[in-house]
């Protein structure tokens, strides 16, 4: 296994653009690097892997679902962020923490063992928007020591502020490298980074686990009825379904549904009769549906303040199904 993986976690709130900025970093791996992304979702489902999911050659993507990487049993991540480890055996590492999560807990474990040695951590990196800084509503507890912690703060979306937004906030974090970005698009080059040779070496004494328990794997009972996972966290409900890949959708009648909803955050990767799409919106307000390399099931997340009537939401959504 390497050691010395450099590894940047990049973390920030809900919507604000860290699988977007993830997918552009990508897009810029050097040809005969090998790359890796461990994402952790709020949901149970998992959706940001489908949504990162790509055809291009040296790139891994892995997730652990269902809860913060530091709060979940740790077994989950362990294994997960092991296997990835040891299959792809990566020059880089991307860790994408659930905009729900804790992103310095979570820096804390990744400094502990198994990882020391194995693991680089570089300066962490929050993503935000102009949107949220200036909502006046404050962030998740977890989210806003973060933002205080980090070096570089990425402000996404930034076509949507004038230059005297942008010198306020500049002005507003003085001590911190900003950088304005547009629909993700972070370069490489202004990652910040420690640098430390990777080596390759004997990994019998490095302790990962990779090789989970046998757990039985979500099948269909019934091809046209769902699988369905509900998650009721500390700042948030979530609920999300997984369908056949047989099964097709209308997404008109998608974004009907959702339009009637208050949602604080919907994603899809949907089977139509076009072929994989996704889509990913945030606070109500639908988003452009775009192509997807998703080439597995069909998958939809829906995230609220509160609990909502799980029955009725489903069969809503089925009725959005292809006959």
């Amino acid at each position: 296994m390497l050691r010395n993986i450099p590894t940047h976690v990049i973390a920030g709130p809900l919507g604000a653009g860290k699988t977007t900025v993830i997918h552009h970093l990508l897009q810029q791996k050097p040809d005969h690097e090998r790359w890796a992304v461990l994402v952790n979702e709020f949901g149970a489902v998992g959706l940001d892997a489908a949504l990162l999911s790509t055809s291009q050659n040296g790139i891994s993507i892995a997730e652990v679902a269902g809860g913060c990487l530091c709060c979940v049993n740790g077994v989950p991540f362990q294994v997960g962020l092991g296997r990835l480890l040891r299959q792809c055996k990566p020059h880089r590492l991307f860790i994408e923490p659930s905009g729900l999560g804790h992103p310095l807990q979570l820096l804390d474990q990744l400094a502990q063992a198994p990882w020391t040695n194995v693991l680089t951590i570089q300066p962490l990196i929050v993503v935000t928007t102009p949107a949220s800084l200036r909502s006046g509503r404050p962030l998740p507890t977890a989210q806003s020591a973060a933002l205080e912690a980090c070096e570089t703060l990425v402000i996404n979306k930034s076509e949507s502020v004038d230059k005297d937004f942008k010198l306020l906030i500049n002005k507003e974090f003085p001590g911190k490298r900003l950088i304005w970005t547009m629909q993700g698009q972070l370069p490489f080059d202004s990652l910040p980074v420690y640098q430390n040779k990777i080596v390759d070496s004997p990994d019998s004494d490095i302790g990962i686990v990779d090789n989970p328990p046998n757990a039985m794997r979500a099948l269909w009972a019934d091809r046209r009825e769902p699988i369905r996972q509900v998650v009721q966290g500390e700042d948030g409900w979530s609920i999300g379904w997984r369908w056949h890949p047989q099964q097709r959708f209308y997404p008109q009648a998608i974004d009907e549904l959702l339009k009637s909803l208050k949602w604080r955050r919907a994603k899809g990767v949907i089977h139509t009769a076009q072929g994989r799409c996704s889509f990913n919106a945030l606070e109500g307000k639908l988003a452009p549906w775009q192509p997807s390399e998703w080439t597995a099931d069909s998958r939809l997340e829906l995230i609220f303040e509160k609990p909502q009537p799980v029955d009725e939401l489903e069969a809503r959504l089925q009725s959005c199904l292809m006959p």
